[in-house]
């Protein structure tokens, strides 16, 4: 994992605070803290934490045993 992996997180998270909290809520009706604000803050930390697990998982070396479709045995492949 590297620093240029989550360019997109930022590129999506960052605009999405700043408008969020910077000129959509506090314009609104549900200005404060409150249980809206405090889900939208949580819909953003979901975001981050979905996104760091997927980036994870993808940087893992794969495991030739449990890969499916390759191999000497694989999904359609002949068995004799």
């Amino acid at each position: 994992m590297n620093v240029r992996s989550y360019g997109p997180l930022a590129a999506h998270v960052l605009p999405t605070i700043v408008i969020g909290f910077g000129f959509v809520i506090p314009g609104s009706p549900i200005a404060g803290i409150n249980e809206y604000t405090v889900g939208f803050a949580g819909s953003i930390l979901g975001t981050i934490v979905a996104y760091h697990t997927g980036v994870r998982r993808a940087a893992r070396p794969t495991d030739p045993r449990r890969s499916r479709g390759g191999g000497r045995h694989g999904f359609g492949q002949a068995t004799s």
